[in-house]
């Protein structure tokens, strides 16, 4: 399956230079560009692109209003939506998030990272930037983890610490000597165990828990 993607971004460079990653993946089609929220509103509704990659800092319409307006209630089929930014405010973070955004991404990320998230968001998982994961996640080191023990396998508590330790996929199958999809597969299985409905919510149970520090 191909992803159809939407950039909306102000600046053009910017826009320019993720076209060119993306397109440079197989699976991944860039199907236009927005310049400010608004735009990016309309050209959501016209194309229906499977996941619109937003800026934060737009004119006419900025990243999070445009956010709510494409994930609000009653939409049928909604694009999911990627922020990628060069602000990692907490209350950013928390207001994307919160209003829908499947990941939240700094700029600098890199092209790894932008491409998995990407995916991430088409599959229905979430995926943010390891920094401000470890930033908002690290608060929670020590506190108490809710419910009964769970029971994770060696294997899958290994996978789960780094997931907390904010490694992609395939930093995860270099690290442990398996493949991308044996790693799929453990998170596959940690996420009905827990249950977590994304990576972000694993990282936060590995912290509670205290596997992340392990």
């Amino acid at each position: 399956m191909t992803i159809r993607v939407l950039i909306a971004d102000d600046q053009a460079m910017v826009r320019m230079g993720f076209e060119m990653i993306l397109a440079a993946e197989e699976d991944i089609e860039v199907v236009g560009q927005a310049a400010d929220g608004l735009e990016a509103v309309e050209l959501a509704e016209r194309l229906r692109p499977d996941v619109v990659l937003m800026d934060i800092r737009m004119p006419r319409l900025d990243g999070l209003e445009a956010l709510r307006r494409l994930t609000r209630p009653g939409l049928v089929d909604p694009p999911k939506v990627v922020v990628a930014t060069t602000f990692d405010e907490d209350e950013y973070v928390h207001r994307a998030l919160s209003d829908g955004a499947c990941g939240f991404l700094l700029k600098d990320s890199g092209p790894a990272l932008l491409v998995e998230a990407i995916r991430a968001a088409a599959s229905g998982e979430a995926l943010v930037s390891p920094s401000i994961t470890l930033r908002l996640l690290r608060g929670l080191s020590g506190t108490a983890a809710s419910g009964p023990p769970i029971d994770l396998s060696a294997r899958e508590t290994e996978v789960a610490r780094l997931v907390a330790g904010g490694l992609t996929n395939a930093e995860i199958a270099a690290e442990l000597f398996i493949t991308v999809g044996t790693v799929k597969t453990h998170l596959g299985n940690i996420k009905t165990k827990l249950p977590a409905r994304n990576r972000v919510e694993i990282a936060a149970w590995a912290w509670r828990s205290g596997v992340a520090d392990r």
